[in-house]
């Protein structure tokens, strides 16, 4: 099994907790609004950090130097992506629709949850790095 997936799989899992715990409480607090906004906030966390894992996989075998530049590529185009789409939810949904307090709750808590389990994955697979050859 590739070390992405099991990186993704190591991250979904508290993702998914605490998707279901915010879409609990926040439905609880706020009703459909705030179901609506914990739903938002999961699909654009989720999909922010596995296009990562993602661009990981594809640059597997890549030189060095063209993975630094696919990162930084990535990157800049998911910043201008998730700036876009924010600026889509504020602008074109109304708040009786999507609470925006769910909304920020939720994707800061999945955003602590992926990153959580994905480093506690990462830790697990006990990578053997290869070091450059002595002169």
């Amino acid at each position: 099994m590739g070390s992405e997936r099991t990186m993704l799989r190591g991250a979904m899992i508290p993702t998914f907790v605490t998707a279901l715990t915010s879409l609990i409480v926040c439905s609880l607090i706020w009703g459909g609004p705030g179901a609506v906004g914990v739903l938002l906030a999961q699909l654009i966390v989720v999909a922010f950090f596995a296009s990562s894992l993602l661009v990981a996989r594809v640059s597997r075998d890549l030189d060095a130097m063209m993975v630094m530049a696919l990162a930084m590529v990535s990157y800049m185009a998911k910043i201008i992506v998730l700036g876009l789409f924010l600026y889509l939810i504020t602008t074109y949904v109304p708040e009786e629709l999507c609470n925006r307090k769910a909304f920020g709750i939720s994707a800061v808590a999945a955003t602590f949850a992926w990153l959580g389990g994905e480093i506690v994955a990462f830790l697990n697979l006990k990578l053997h790095l290869q070091l450059p050859p002595e002169r």
